[in-house]
């Protein structure tokens, strides 16, 4: 995230959610605030998973969304078995960055897995 007004929503959202977990109070609402502040900074793919995110945490009230994949020798990739905070944590953190090429592709793994289970 660009805004610093974002990247404070994003680091206070982090901080909740490593405090409390996926019951943080108004952490839906605050999913909200930041996709608001992504909007400015017109970046879509940001906007598109913070809303699927909200949409997802509302729906499911837990955050099991299997987007992070590790490969064996052969190139089979097998799901990295991961708890709903930390999997939420992690793409929160990817966030902090969108425009690193890794990050960007791993949030776009995000996107799809949570277009997914949602639609």
């Amino acid at each position: 995230m660009k805004l610093t007004a974002a990247n404070t929503k994003l680091d206070s959202i982090i901080a909740k959610v490593e405090k409390k977990g996926l019951a943080a109070t108004k952490l839906v609402d605050d999913l909200k605030e930041l996709r608001e502040l992504a909007l400015k900074e017109q970046d879509p793919l940001v906007t598109k998973v913070l809303r699927l995110s909200y949409e997802y945490l509302m729906e499911n009230e837990s955050f099991d969304v299997q987007a992070q994949y590790e490969e064996d020798e052969e190139e089979n990739e097998y799901p990295i078995e991961i708890e709903d905070k930390e999997n939420f944590l992690y793409l929160l953190n990817l966030l902090k960055s969108a425009d690193h090429k890794i990050n960007r592709e791993e949030i776009k793994d995000y996107r799809t897995a949570l277009k997914l289970d949602l639609y």
